[in-house]
């Protein structure tokens, strides 16, 4: 269950997320309280990266501990050291590893085991044979043991309801509290499950009325290219800011939107006018930054830039096609030496790409003629 520990990494400029719990790690024979960060991409850090699979040895190896023995030295950086007396843990290596590919199958928007068996339970409600009811019972013991409580989410009966229809009239499942299931035990929880299923189907949809809060397309990095001349099918480098497509703005003509906006930052016209004279934008940018910054500059700069991203994706409408086949993608830009506006490998506000992005917005609003 992930809850409200969010996390992430940042992996090819690509935000990917993640959660933690806590964990102890035994580094020859002594326990340290740690996180264990859990990513959706199934990267797991344990003190270091690594598989699902490799994780896996690690827990069995004791590496992650879940075996805390007694007189063990234990300690929590920065914060005490211990030694273990009367332990009591209820997680197990399985049990972990377990509670893990749940969590990767959250991550991932995919049905975890416990969706899992309550998708069985609907299959053997809608068909109540005992082949059904025998892979809902499967279903349900694949849920790991310390999540089954929370299934259903009702803090009142826990599992009990699930347990007595996997089990069946007159049967039991190993472990479980309640013994031989009865015939009324059996009843009252197919009644459960029925008014359950008609309070879900009352619920109002939940799906937001603007569209959906997060991108479906996967993230696009926009790396560093040093474009210098214009091609038939530039591709995502066309989003370059320093790609040579050459916008008119008031009457100037600037060789690139990096061009345009290092000589309007610049204070003085006869040095404004060199830097967008300059050959590169490399130059134009190394030429500006010998010289004196208008004033209000640093308050005014995404202001300026969206405008002639504006300008660029209107006055070249090849590459505005580029810019609306990207979907809805996040669009991850690199700015060497800048992190206002390039992502940097997650050290950066990423203001060139989220300033493309309000402008592929624009665009499909107008084809949408919403604007």
């Amino acid at each position: 269950m992930i809850g409200k520990r969010t996390t992430h990494r940042t992996a090819d400029g690509a935000r990917i997320p993640g959660t933690w719990r806590h964990a102890f790690i035994n580094n020859g024979g002594s326990y340290y309280l740690t996180d264990l960060f859990i990513y959706a991409d199934g990267l797991i850090d344990c003190w270091g990266l690594v598989t699902v699979e490799e994780f896996e040895r690690k827990l069995h190896s004791g590496w992650v501990a879940t075996r805390l023995p007694e007189g063990a030295e234990a300690s929590a950086h920065g914060l005490a050291s211990w030694k273990f007396g009367e332990t009591w843990t209820w997680l197990t290596p399985e049990l972990l590893l377990a509670e893990v590919r749940d969590t990767l199958d959250e991550l991932n928007g995919r049905p975890d085991s416990t969706g899992r068996c309550l998708a069985a339970v609907d299959a053997f409600l809608a068909d109540r044979s005992e082949a059904n009811r025998a892979a809902a019972r499967a279903a349900y013991l694949a849920v790991p043991k310390t999540r089954r409580h929370y299934a259903l989410g009702d803090m009142d009966r826990k599992d009990q309801p699930l347990r007595a229809l996997v089990a069946g009239p007159g049967g039991t499942l190993e472990g479980s509290p309640d013994g031989v299931v009865t015939q009324e035990t059996h009843d009252e929880a197919i009644a459960y499950f029925e008014e359950r299923a008609r309070l879900i189907a009352e619920l109002p949809s939940r799906t937001p009325a603007d569209g959906p809060a997060v991108s479906h397309a996967p993230a696009l990095h926009l790396p560093h290219s040093y474009p210098r001349q214009r091609t038939e099918s530039p591709g995502k480098v066309g989003l370059r800011n320093d790609y040579p497509a050459p916008i008119d703005v008031d009457g100037t003509v600037y060789a690139s939107v990096a061009h345009a906006y290092w000589a309007l930052s610049v204070a003085d016209p006869a040095e404004r006018a060199a830097v967008a004279a300059a050959d590169t934008a490399h130059a134009a940018s190394e030429s500006a930054a010998a010289a004196v910054r208008r004033d209000g500059w640093e308050h005014a700069r995404a202001a300026v830039m969206a405008a002639l991203l504006r300008a660029k994706y209107a006055q070249h409408p090849d590459l505005a096609e580029i810019l609306l086949a990207t979907d809805d993608a996040t669009l991850v830009h690199d700015e060497a030496g800048s992190p206002f506006w390039g992502d940097n490998g997650g050290g950066g506000r990423n203001w060139a790409g989220r300033l493309l992005e309000l402008v592929r917005s624009e665009l499909n609003a107008r084809r949408a003629g919403l604007m």
